[in-house]
């Protein structure tokens, strides 16, 4: 088997059920819905982090934020760990990068990667910038080589969003073709006071002013948000259309999916920055035609951001060091393997008080939150009987044996992961033993 290309589409801020092929009904994301026809599309796909830098640092370094020294926005990786396109560009790869790095800017140079995109370009708005960056990776796609490419392609929307809410907007005038509220748009009376606060972070832009919104703005946001959705799938089917054109569809492995997730109304919630499924679930797809199944819906196995760089290596041949993401080549190659018993996302809310910090853990059933600081610092769901998380079972009693079984369990990967959140009082007062293997 000759070494595949490897064509790596990223998205920003886009949930895992905003897409059609996720049975949405109130957007329409066609391309996006072909290449996980033609491929593996994973459920259970988690972020590392529902923010930008750190969600993405660990998808190019295989590493918890943690790990390799991105907690928030703003910083860059560990330059001794290496980065994907190191690592490839080791391996006889040629590799290129066009659209945002956030690690902790877009170039004019990026470790590993040629930079394909124009440095006038302003990549944090999707409007502006998104047809330029798929530009330039068409043109590259377009270009005569004799070796195989490794070509990150990172699109700001459905980022847009962001930029929406900043504006305020007013209420709609009528309804008309506004999607429904979310079954779970009610807050949580008692929600921990952790995530009343970042409530008011400046990361959760729009989130000091939808407090007083009524239906109809809630509405009119997930319509907004829609959109830019779409417009993000349209940069995608622009890129896939080239991909066929130059004849490197068949040679060529695509790994599509987002940094992050975004609040959706779910919990009355706007942007990132909290451990609900809308935030920190992400689509997650592969598609190599001849060697990756077709059309196969994995429900089952629990994926990580963390599990990029160990996937695209595994396949390409590329050795790559030790790293807390897994190849998800052999549960694609033999499905009934049972994979990790779970996933781990990691939060730090707030740049200026690194100590504010949350960890979720999700096992096949249940989903474990844990926070460093404030009232109510836990959260625990069934998410086989409460899906859209409105049942908090941390104080009740006779959940009390699976709330210590995932304390456990977080705490004794923290241990194995050297992650100070170990030592935060929701955690520390617990000796518990190696629950791992």
């Amino acid at each position: 088997m000759n070494r595949p290309n490897i064509l790596l589409v990223i998205t920003d801020q886009q949930s895992n059920r905003a897409l059609s092929c996720a049975d949405n009904p109130h957007l329409h994301t066609p391309h996006i819905d072909a290449l996980a026809a033609a491929g593996v599309r994973f459920e259970q796909a988690y972020c590392a982090a529902p923010v930008c830098g750190p969600s993405r640092s660990s998808l190019v370094t295989g590493r918890l934020p943690h790990e390799n020294g991105v907690l928030v926005n703003g910083l860059a990786p560990d330059a001794t760990i290496p980065n994907l396109g190191e690592l490839f560009a080791r391996a006889g790869y040629e590799t290129a990068w066009s659209g945002g790095w956030h690690l902790p800017d877009s170039g004019p140079e990026i470790r590993g990667f040629e930079v394909l995109h124009s440095p006038e370009i302003r990549l944090s708005r999707g409007a502006e910038g998104d047809a330029h960056v798929t530009d330039m990776a068409i043109d590259f796609l377009q270009k005569h080589r004799d070796q195989p490419f490794l070509l990150g392609v990172s699109l700001c929307n459905p980022h847009d969003i962001c930029v929406w809410l900043s504006s305020r907007p007013a209420a709609p005038e009528d309804d008309l073709g506004l999607p429904p509220l979310p079954p779970n748009c009610a807050s949580d009376p008692q929600e921990p006071e952790f995530i009343s606060q970042c409530r008011q972070s400046p990361y959760c832009q729009g989130g000091t002013h939808t407090s007083d919104w009524n239906a109809w703005q809630w509405r009119n946001y997930l319509h907004a948000y829609y959109r830019f959705v779409e417009q993000a799938d349209a940069q995608v089917g622009r890129l896939l259309q080239a991909l066929r054109a130059s004849g490197l569809d068949q040679d060529t492995l695509v790994l599509f999916t987002s940094d992050h997730g975004e609040g959706m109304a779910a919990h009355r919630w706007v942007c990132k920055l909290t451990l609900y499924e809308e935030p920190v679930r992400v689509p997650f797809t592969l598609c190599w035609p001849g060697e990756i199944p077709r059309g196969v819906i994995d429900h089952q196995h629990l994926v990580s951001g963390l599990d990029v760089l160990p996937t695209l290596c595994d396949w390409a041949g590329v050795d790559f060091p030790a790293v807390t993401g897994i190849s998800l080549r052999p549960l694609i190659e033999n499905p009934e393997q049972a994979g990790r018993p779970f996933v781990v996302s990691q939060l730090h809310s707030d740049p200026d008080n690194l100590e504010m910090q949350g960890r979720m853990l999700r096992t096949q059933r249940y989903k474990y939150v844990a926070f460093s600081q404030g009232r109510n610092p836990q959260m625990l769901f069934d998410l086989e009987q409460d899906p859209g998380e409105m049942h908090n079972l941390a104080a009740v009693a006779d959940s009390r044996a699976e709330l210590d079984r995932h304390r456990a369990l977080l705490q004794a990967y923290c241990a194995q992961t050297q992650d100070p959140f170990a030592a935060a009082e929701v955690l520390e007062w617990h000796d518990f033993p190696d629950l791992l293997h």
